[in-house]
């Protein structure tokens, strides 16, 4: 994984202390397989960085002008198409793997071996 390389390469002593942030990288980049991140399979939303918080985006200042009900209709809506969004992500694993498996397969040379042929163990 890049992001680990990213983080213990220079210091491999401190290595402990660098667990969090890369577990929360990992968690909110976009995972190829499942085509999301995992956190948004798991609360069903996209995450707010720390960055976002202090430099406010977009996304943000528009949650200050949002009426509370309308913010929880919003977010109850979401829960409920989590199932669905999860699913969908089964499935983009599933066709990622059948991928893999066909690309893996191509190369394949088939041998046949017959009763005394040496072979390595």
């Amino acid at each position: 994984m890049l992001v680990v390389g990213l983080f213990v390469d220079g210091s491999h002593w401190d290595w402990h202390a660098r667990i969090p942030h890369t577990l929360w990288a990992y968690l909110t980049s976009i995972q190829t397989p499942i085509g999301a991140t995992p956190f948004y399979l798991v609360y069903g939303t996209k995450v707010v960085l720390p960055l976002e918080i202090e430099i406010h985006s977009l996304q943000i200042y528009l949650q200050d002008y949002i009426i509370d009900e309308v913010t929880h209709q919003t977010r109850l809506d979401q829960l409920l198409l989590l199932d669905e969004r999860r699913v969908n992500a089964l499935e983009h694993l599933r066709t990622y793997q059948n991928h893999i498996k066909w690309d893996f397969d191509k190369k394949v040379k088939i041998h046949e071996f017959n009763i005394g042929d040496l072979v390595l163990k």
